[in-house]
């Protein structure tokens, strides 16, 4: 069947009954390698001929699974699954630069993301130039002929501020750049950042995607549209990879030439590979992430609505409220609702926001988000915390303000923890 619904593809793409076994559910084939009908069989497959297993640091059938089903759910080409989030944009970026060249990056980003784009890929000869992509002169300005491509995230984290995508997108069509989403926070279910012209979309399925806190894992999406070959700019794709035996990947696969070199080149010699196991995690949790997404939105918008309210409240950051100034774009970008990430401020101040955080009970003070249950921290001093003042405030992580991951209990309640805490925070 083609043209499925969202709610049926989350359960049935890229997982047919297991042709081996009849299993339903899709196995965990916790193995290594995978034995070769032949020597010309072998050879096939090395060759990129033939599409079949050679070893689980390459290719698994668990893993592959996963990346069907989430390159269907974005609607992309081919996927790359591999072993978190952090990995999943060193190896969106890996088959785009080289050294000497940059990648011009929102401000608004997940404050590990800043740190590995500000000192990380220094040592690959790689360099990041971070500007507010609310100002797309600014963003056009920025790009130089060094520039291979642009990265934001859908929704940012840690404040839920919505990116405009097409208009960014337009900027990188207009450079003949790839645009890279990082759509952990919104997933596929509230924002298809490819409908919006982006090229890659990447995923800390640890996040969401799995929406139970048990495993780390990453994907990347190619659109499959970008023409790799248009401007001389991508000559691990375009020219012969000298990392493969000369293969032109833009020439011999087309629209899968990015998906295969990440496979063939990218986990081959980067070893940043998703476990079996993690995979089939993370399978799981995909079938339910439209009833999760649907229960996390509908709370996040009664917290927030409550918290804005509040005397003890400063400011709430959440997109899905009337007075936030990316209100307008919820519509446009994440039709199914703003997420449920978001900052408060406290009026109590950064004291304040340390004792609301120790006197949460139904709340989890944990590095993470995405998960089913209510989660918080104070990025400033934790997530974001190796970043400059200046950087902190730009990516929406002030000292005085706490980020909250809303969850899937009962919103009730989850307004009933924050009250009390609020109380003791501010007496």
């Amino acid at each position: 069947m083609t043209d499925q619904h969202f709610d049926t593809m989350q359960v049935h793409a890229g997982t047919p009954p297991d042709p081996a076994t009849g299993a339903r559910q899709t196995p965990i084939y916790q193995t290594t390698a995978f034995v070769f009908r032949d020597a010309d069989h072998a050879a096939a497959l090395f060759n990129l001929q033939e599409v079949g297993y050679i070893y689980s640091r390459l290719t698994n059938p668990t893993v592959a699974a996963l990346q069907n089903r989430v390159a269907a759910l974005e609607g992309g080409a081919g996927a790359v699954a591999c072993s978190s989030g952090h990995a999943a944009q060193i190896m969106a970026l890996f088959p785009l630069m080289e050294p000497g060249r940059n990648v011009v990056a929102s401000t608004r980003l997940y404050g590990g993301t800043v740190q590995q784009f500000t000192n990380t890929i220094r040592k690959f000869g790689w360099s990041c130039k971070f500007v507010d992509f609310d100002d797309l002169d600014a963003l056009a300005a920025a790009i130089d002929d060094d520039t291979r491509a642009i990265f934001c995230e859908s929704i940012a984290n840690p404040g839920g501020y919505i990116t405009d995508l097409p208009a960014v997108a337009g900027v990188a069509d207009k450079a003949g750049l790839p645009l890279i989403v990082d759509n952990t926070s919104a997933t596929p279910y509230l924002c298809r950042p490819i409908e919006h012209g982006a090229t890659l979309v990447i995923h800390s399925t640890t996040k969401y995607l799995t929406g139970n806190g048990t495993v780390t894992g990453g994907v990347i999406v190619d659109s499959g549209k970008f023409d790799w070959s248009a401007s001389g700019k991508f000559p691990s794709l375009s020219e012969p990879e000298p990392a493969y035996h000369g293969l032109k990947f833009h020439e011999a696969l087309g629209p899968m030439a990015f998906t295969f070199h990440g496979i063939a080149v990218g986990l081959r010699d980067l070893g940043m590979t998703m476990n079996p196991q993690g995979a089939h995690y993370t399978l799981l949790g995909i079938e339910t992430l439209s009833l999760r997404m649907e229960r996390h939105v509908a709370n996040a918008i009664k917290v927030a609505n409550w918290l804005e309210k509040d005397d003890r409240i400063g400011r709430v950051t959440y997109a899905g409220l009337p007075s936030s100034p990316y209100y307008d774009r919820v519509a446009k970008v994440c039709p199914n609702g703003a997420g449920a990430l978001f900052t408060f401020q406290l009026k109590a101040g950064y004291e304040g926001c340390k004792k609301l955080i120790d006197s949460l009970e139904l709340f989890s003070h944990v590095a993470n988000l995405g998960d089913a249950r209510s989660l918080v921290i104070h990025s400033a001093s934790t997530t974001h915390r190796q970043l400059t003042e200046e950087q902190q405030r730009a990516a929406g992580a002030d000292p005085d303000v706490v980020r909250v991951s809303i969850g899937i209990e009962d919103a009730d309640d989850i307004i009933a923890d924050l009250d009390q805490a609020l109380a003791k925070a501010s007496a």
